[in-house]
């Protein structure tokens, strides 16, 4: 019998993506054994967060990871529509995919919330969690974690910082902030914080 391709899931807003997300993703590439990462941005969230449009965020996610090979960025969710929740994408993945063996990639700040998910235990039976220590979150009990290679940085702190036209390049690929940027996403487009600081 051929050998399963195993593949990582990497679901999550992305909103925007973030220097931690590339991390992540390089990380399970090169030092697990994985064969491929799909990164699945959400269409609509399920505790009815604020996105930016689904179309932007998967543009910044193609972005963000273009310098990885065997990455594929995947518009599923927008497929399936309605609110995103993981065991629905995963089984749908499943379907099309009865080749794959599918690790679903989550961060230690992530983990602990898996609980509150629709039909948590179906999600880990379909793809077993492959979980990252995040700087300053441990893993939760039961949960065993790689060592912290996900830096502290969030989009909440990036959207934030975009709005205040703070700098932020070590922390946003310099395509992603530029797509940000040029489109107005997160609050003031370039003219208006031109403006503010020439004040």
């Amino acid at each position: 019998m051929a050998r399963r391709e195993t593949v990582a899931v990497f679901g999550g807003s992305f909103n925007p993506p973030h220097i931690g997300h590339v991390l992540a993703v390089t990380y399970v590439l090169t030092c697990t054994e994985i064969d491929r990462a799909l990164v699945v941005p959400c269409f609509r969230h399920p505790f009815s967060k604020s996105l930016a449009p689904f179309e932007d965020r998967l543009e910044m996610c193609r972005l963000a990871f273009a310098d990885l090979s065997r990455v594929e960025i995947s518009a599923i969710e927008a497929e399936l529509g309605g609110d995103s929740l993981t065991v629905r994408t995963l089984e749908r993945l499943a379907l099309h995919h009865p080749e794959w063996a599918m690790r679903l990639v989550v961060g230690t700040d992530v983990v602990a919330e898996m609980d509150r998910w629709t039909s948590p235990e179906r999600v880990r039976a379909l793809a077993p969690p492959l979980v990252l220590a995040r700087a300053g979150v441990p893993a939760p009990d039961g949960f065993e974690a790689a060592p912290a290679v996900l830096p502290e940085v969030s989009s909440t702190v990036v959207r934030s910082a975009l709005a205040a036209g703070e700098p932020l390049e070590p922390w946003v690929p310099r395509r992603v902030l530029a797509y940000a940027r040029a489109h107005g996403l997160y609050g003031r487009d370039p003219a208006e914080v031109s403006a503010v600081a020439a004040k």
